[in-house]
């Protein structure tokens, strides 16, 4: 594992980084790949869309790259995380007005990969969790992912892969660690991220990809009852792409056959 923090070696922020008290900064996960960051404009696009929704300085596509020619060439496949804080404030909520971004590039090795997720497909379960609504603050992954962290909190059981997680009205949101999508008759469906949730690179992905391979994948408000008719779940982040769910909640379901054709779309776009 490695990290630099504004460019150098560094494992600690200060105590008074506004990240660290309040978690007031974006971040986001993706994957290295034969020495290069997967989807690595998708992600810098992403991280300015958000810094600039929460007022933050947008750091400099140079500066991540100078980061990354110290990290990279030493590594082949691995997980790479971009931070950005609001930096060093006085006490209290309201931010300095020229803030100083702190900038944070960490690495750790990437999971091992496991065959028996590709023929058995994800467990998942329903979490009793609910996410509150904030449409601020909906789409941007921001450092604070205390629901998220409450929400992993309720399994133990190593067999159960992942939880997905509804909203305070009971509309199905996104997984723990992802995206969610649901295989309905002729169309994939993932629900609408404008009151809570993180949009998230892969779903954005796949989201403009699938037509070009056949496939409609469109947003909507999904609610219980659309998940239990759906023919199949997926779940999607950058570091694992797209998976599928064997079992929700005791409920089985066959690999889908779109499967493959999706994932085409989702790593086939420029």
């Amino acid at each position: 594992m490695h990290t630099l923090i504004n460019g150098l070696p560094a494992s600690t922020v200060s105590a008074w980084d506004r990240g660290f008290l309040y978690g007031d900064g974006v971040f986001r996960t993706l994957r290295i790949r034969d020495g290069q960051p997967v989807w690595w404009q998708d992600h810098l696009d992403k991280l300015a869309l958000d810094c600039q929704r929460l007022d933050l300085p947008v750091v400099e596509r140079s500066d991540w790259e100078r980061d990354l020619a110290q990290l990279v060439p030493r590594l082949d496949d691995a997980v790479l995380r971009l931070v950005v804080t609001r930096g060093e404030g006085v006490r209290g909520y309201q931010p300095p007005p020229r803030p100083v971004v702190t900038r944070l590039v960490m690495t750790a090795p990437s999971p091992a990969p496991d065959s028996q997720l590709e023929t058995e497909g994800l467990r998942l379960r329903l979490c009793d969790l609910r996410l509150g609504l904030q449409p601020r603050l909906a789409g941007i992954k921001h450092l604070n992912r205390l629901e998220n962290i409450l929400a992993r909190q309720e399994w133990q059981d190593p067999s159960i892969h992942e939880g997905l997680l509804f909203d305070t009205e009971d509309r199905l949101i996104s997984a723990v660690q992802g995206n969610v999508f649901l295989i309905q008759p002729g169309r994939i469906v993932t629900p609408r991220l404008d009151r809570c949730g993180v949009a998230g690179v892969a779903r954005q992905r796949l989201l403009a990809g699938a037509p070009g391979w056949g496939v409609q994948v469109m947003e909507a408000d999904l609610g219980r009852d659309d998940l239990e008719q759906a023919e199949g779940v997926l779940i999607s982040n950058s570091v694992m792409g797209l998976r599928w769910a064997g079992q929700v909640d005791g409920r089985t379901y066959p690999r889908p056959a779109v499967l493959d054709a999706l994932r085409e779309a989702m790593h086939g776009q420029a």
